[in-house]
């Protein structure tokens, strides 16, 4: 197939575009500069220049595609407009990416016991009101577009797509190595699903082979609460103990969007329609394990 996959070089849509380049797809990848371009091409991937404000480019590329995968940003809808007016009647498959903290509270380091499945409604917080009507949008693109939205959680994982990194894990890691001291927000009782990189890349492609028109899907493989993901950050980089941090401190460090939806709130989700409708059968299931003995590389 001929796919065209935007965020190329970012964490997810290099690890997803350089798992379907493996495959044999002819992989074309959205890139914003000439570096960039050089680190997809390394890994089989066609460069395409340009940016998500580039609606003709955006649109032209997604008609002359046999599939789309949208992994650079959750809540550009100009992207978005575009792509599907480039698919629009065709049937073909569009992928777009979201996170869990569509479902994230305010809770700023305390815990919830809600959970969500694709069943269970969302009454978002204001903050995430556009990304909920976005996905919505692009379900609602259905029977025209085989659109598809695959909700991710927390990822870990070392990239083997080009050179990039996660969202959350990185921020906790550089403060603790800046400071000295792992700091995790309030009490740190709050809890985020999780899953590895490749057992998410896996998943992009059983949802191009099978996802059924208009689906949405959470990705998850267990979950943790942050003071536990902190505290073994700081034991495996031999830091000093753990401390919390308050809200005002967190956001002043991090700013409101990754403090407060990212790092502070709760996001627990179930991804049991992936697995029965695809078969999904995720390998790798701890974070903290993961951060225990596979985070520090050699």
């Amino acid at each position: 197939m001929k796919i065209f996959v935007t965020g190329a070089s970012g964490y997810i849509g290099g690890a997803v575009a350089t798992s379907l380049a493996s495959q044999g797809h002819q992989v074309r990848g959205l890139v914003r500069s000439a570096s960039k371009a050089d680190s997809v091409l390394a890994k089989g991937i066609v460069p395409v220049l340009g940016t998500l404000d580039d609606p003709e480019l955006l649109a032209a590329e997604a008609t002359a595609a046999d599939a789309v995968v949208n992994a650079a940003d959750s809540d550009h809808r100009g992207a978005v407009e575009a792509l599907l007016s480039g698919l629009a009647g065709s049937g073909k498959p569009f992928i777009h990416t979201s996170g869990t903290s569509l479902v994230g509270d305010e809770a700023m380091g305390e815990p919830s016991d809600a959970t969500f499945t694709e069943e269970t409604p969302v009454k978002p917080e204001p903050d995430k009101e556009p990304r909920v009507a976005l996905n919505q949008l692009i379900v609602d693109a259905a029977p025209g577009v085989r659109s598809i939205v695959l909700c991710n959680s927390l990822i870990y994982g070392h990239t083997f797509g080009p050179p990039a990194q996660s969202v959350q894990i990185p921020p906790l890691v550089a403060q603790a190595k800046e400071s000295g001291i792992p700091r995790y927000i309030g009490r740190g009782l709050n809890v985020w699903s999780n899953v590895h990189i490749a057992d998410m890349a896996e998943l992009y492609i059983l949802a191009l082979e099978k996802a059924p028109a208009g689906s949405f899907y959470y990705v998850e493989n267990g979950e943790a609460a942050f003071g536990d993901l902190v505290r073994a950050i700081g034991s495996t980089l031999k830091l000093a103990p753990a401390q919390s941090w308050s809200a005002q401190e967190a956001i002043a460090k991090w700013g409101r969007e990754l403090a407060v939806f990212a790092l502070g709130s709760n996001s627990r989700v179930r991804a049991a329609k992936a697995r029965k409708e695809f078969g999904w059968k995720p390998r790798y299931g701890s974070v903290i394990e993961w951060i225990e003995n596979d985070f520090v590389r050699p």
